[in-house]
């Protein structure tokens, strides 16, 4: 039961992850992205969200690594998700509406959609690689509760 627990978690808090990793590409005050920066602020919750466990600093660099490459390499796919949103929109405020337009583009975004959830997996599959049991579950019960914090601050 308990590795069915882990598993929810790690699953909710990939989707938290994944939704933070999109937000970081997608800035609303018109400064530009800067990846340095971002990676200190990973860095930064990823200690948080192992404070209290044993994991060395070697440990929470690891983990902080994996989730910045996958936050690049999941780039271009929330510029494409922008993309048929955008596109969708289009579509359907048409004049005539082209019902086999929008299945295109609505089976894109679920292409999109289930890559990114491959490549959050493996990461979170990486990175638990590099963590104990223990130091996991604190992990994604930590990661989870600040994105629950952040949701109810709405």
């Amino acid at each position: 039961m308990t590795t069915l627990k882990t598993m929810m978690m790690a699953l909710l808090a990939g989707s938290l992850a994944a939704t933070a990793g999109g937000t970081a590409y997608a800035r609303a005050d018109g400064k530009a992205f800067d990846p340095a920066r971002f990676q200190e602020h990973l860095a930064k919750r990823v200690d948080k969200a192992l404070n209290g466990t044993d994991a060395t600093v070697d440990q929470k660099k690891q983990v902080a690594d994996i989730l910045g490459q996958t936050f690049k390499d999941m780039r271009a796919m929330h510029e494409q998700r922008t993309q048929n949103r955008k596109a969708m929109q289009e579509a359907l405020q048409a004049p005539t509406i082209d019902p086999v337009k929008i299945e295109a583009i609505r089976a894109e975004q679920m292409k999109i959609a289930d890559a990114s959830s491959k490549r959050f997996t493996k990461a979170l599959t990486e990175a638990g690689t590099v963590l104990n049991a223990t130091q996991r579950q604190a992990f994604f019960k930590n990661w989870t509760m600040r994105g629950e914090h952040h949701r109810k601050r709405g």
